[in-house]
């Protein structure tokens, strides 16, 4: 990333002076802690000025649409008190003037604004951006005195300037920035923004850098939840596993049952044990008796300990699919995680672990998948659970082929077939995409298996993705 300049952000200002002189300030807003949104109007244009004091990515533009999008832009309910001082001070204000600090990455914004006796007041708004030292500051143009600060700094902060309400406003030191700078951004910018202004032009760059740098923090959220719900869920199978090891004497016990019935004439009443001769065997064995109980009474209790424990094993077998399934399907959120490129992808899985809520659907708009077209044939390939089960639920023909890799997570790959069947090389191009988007280590080979969409069942209450499969195909790719 380059950081913006102070010759990039002149050239801004000699840009939009026209726009700025005059504007009227209509809606502040601040998002976070560090970018701020100026909504200004002249000349019957509107446009939304940002301003972002972030160490790693200060800048200034006007924000588009898109950019307000790739930045993922929440108003919160409740604005910090520095943005409702500059609600009280400068909305509805008129900018009298726009300029630029000379060799420094300083602009101010001069307001003209009635105080409450009705007394004209200029007022300014000095935003500075200056790396780790970024900083927005009020102060009245006669007095110099602060009104407000985004950060304040006190004395522990810097021996050299403190900014905080009371005080008076002076320029930081001055640092020579010329010698450090070999090309100005602004032409990087025309370099790969063509014929576009530069503030759109700073708009495109640092909101792309902003969103790689939401998406990777979400990302890190999002993996943090759904690794430890894994962890519980291994754990979880883990111990199913070792309890139906442990119980796994229930053909024993109903066999012990029967010996007993079947040597009932041995009237072994009221013993510790008995010996009989095992039929399944031939070899005599002995069976503890409870002292307590006729030997009737004992096969009685064996045949109960034979159906409690085909009953919990038949309940944990159950248990165990279940937690199977929900471990599959978490492996399957975090590849959607891994694989996400976009807040609008992770909104998707946000939304499917229930983090935010659920949005209406919008029927005019149909959840975007990734759509590939090989030798005439559609393809489309799911980048979450929700868009496999769109693929599967909405997109699915009966004689469509559904491709996915086995035994691990992955997406779900859907070939179209309309007119003409696909030959074995578009399958195996189908399933190459599948082994391509799918969780599976590099260069190892994996299976990757095929059938008719036809032959696809979702089961009641499965999650988002979750389908089982039969008359398939498999190739090692």
């Amino acid at each position: 990333m380059i950081n913006l300049d102070y010759i990039t952000l002149n050239k801004f200002f000699e840009e939009n002076i026209d726009f700025f002189i005059g504007s009227r300030l209509q809606k502040i807003q601040q998002p976070t802690r560090r970018d701020f949104i100026l909504s200004l109007r002249n000349n019957g244009e509107s446009r939304k000025l940002y301003i972002n004091i972030n160490p790693q990515t200060y800048h200034i533009c006007f924000m588009t649409k898109e950019g307000e999008e790739r930045r993922n832009i929440q108003i919160p309910s409740h604005p910090p008190m520095f943005c409702m001082l500059l609600r009280k001070y400068l909305e509805g204000a008129k900018v009298s003037d726009a300029l630029t600090v000379e060799n420094e990455r300083i602009f101010e914004l001069h307001f003209e604004t009635y105080d409450e006796l009705s007394q004209l007041r200029s007022l300014c708004l000095a935003v500075e951006l200056m790396g780790k030292h970024s900083n927005i500051i009020l102060y009245d143009r006669e007095t110099s005195i602060i009104l407000g600060c985004a950060h304040n700094i006190g004395s522990e902060k810097s021996k050299y300037r403190e900014l905080q309400g009371g005080l008076k406003y002076i320029y930081p030191p001055r640092v020579n920035e010329k010698s450090n700078i070999e090309t100005p951004l602004f032409q990087i910018l025309g370099n790969e923004y063509p014929n576009i202004s530069l503030s759109n032009a700073l708009d495109n760059y640092y909101s792309k850098i902003q969103e790689g740098v939401n998406v990777k923090s979400e990302k890190s959220k999002l993996l943090n939840i759904t690794e430890s719900k894994l962890k519980k869920v291994k754990n979880s199978v883990s111990k199913i596993k070792t309890l139906l090891k442990k119980r796994d004497n229930t053909e024993k016990y109903k066999h012990l049952g029967d010996l007993l019935t079947a040597n009932l004439y041995l009237k072994a009443d009221y013993k510790t044990a008995v010996e009989v001769l095992d039929y399944t065997t031939g070899e005599k064995i002995e069976i503890e008796l409870d002292p307590t109980k006729t030997m009737n009474e004992n096969a009685q209790r064996y045949y109960k300990l034979y159906n409690k424990s085909k009953t919990t094993k038949e309940k944990s077998s159950q248990l165990l699919e279940g937690l199977n399934i929900e471990r599959e399907y978490m492996e399957n959120i975090i590849y959607s995680i891994d694989k996400a490129d976009s807040l609008k992808d992770l909104d998707e899985i946000k939304l499917e672990l229930g983090i935010i809520e659920t949005k209406k659907p919008d029927k005019k708009q149909p959840l975007t998948v990734t759509k590939l077209e090989i030798d005439g044939f559609e393809v489309y390939i799911g980048k979450n659970n929700k868009q496999n089960d769109y693929i599967v639920s909405k997109l699915a023909k009966d004689n469509d082929y559904w491709f996915h890799t086995r035994l691990c997570a992955g997406s779900h790959v859907l070939l179209k077939v309309k007119e003409k069947e696909p030959d074995e090389r578009i399958l195996f191009e189908c399933c190459k995409l599948a082994r391509e988007y799918s969780s599976a280590s590099q260069p190892s080979k994996v299976g990757v298996i095929y059938t008719r969409a036809k032959f696809l069942r979702k089961p009641p209450a499965a999650p988002l993705g979750y389908v089982t499969y039969k008359n398939e195909k498999e190739i090692l790719i």
